[in-house]
């Protein structure tokens, strides 16, 4: 099954603001998503860059969201639980919360924002990194759906 993703931070497939980066501000985009499946225990975010030099580089993790949560607002605080009862992981920039767009100069890089529907809740404490998020979820996704951005500098 999918999910349909969006945001008004940005247009689908186009540029996302510099409020959303590194470059500024740094605040996460609002996100929406509908769909989701009457079997859904949880509901999991995954942001990442697929083009960083290095490898899929990760930037925010939110992972037991309530399964009748269906947006999340701008500028979420950068803390282990949210107020919704979510929790967030560990980033690639080694920081809990939302780190946006920050890649080299050069071309654009795609952004993915992935919500996951999941048939359980996950057994994670706030701070996980990305592995034992994507180990825990394995088996476990009922639908999932993505919104894309880019962003250069």
């Amino acid at each position: 099954m999918s999910l349909q993703v969006s945001t008004t931070s940005f247009p689908a497939g186009g540029t996302i603001p510099k409020r959303f980066t590194c470059s500024a501000e740094d605040v996460s985009p609002a996100l929406t998503w509908t769909g989701v499946p009457p079997t859904t225990q949880s509901l999991a975010l995954i942001v990442d860059d697929p083009d960083a030099p290095a490898g899929t580089w990760t930037h925010w993790l939110v992972y037991n969201l309530p399964a009748a949560v269906h947006e999340l607002a701008e500028n979420q605080p950068r803390s282990e639980q949210l107020p919704n009862g979510a929790v967030q992981g560990r980033n690639d920039f080694r920081k809990i919360g939302y780190n946006g767009p920050c890649p080299p100069s050069g071309k654009p890089h795609r952004y993915f924002f992935r919500v996951f529907a999941i048939d359980a809740k996950l057994d994670l404490k706030p701070g996980a990194n990305r592995q034992p998020l994507d180990q825990a979820m394995q088996g476990h996704i009922v639908a999932q759906g993505e919104v894309m951005g880019k962003f250069a500098r």
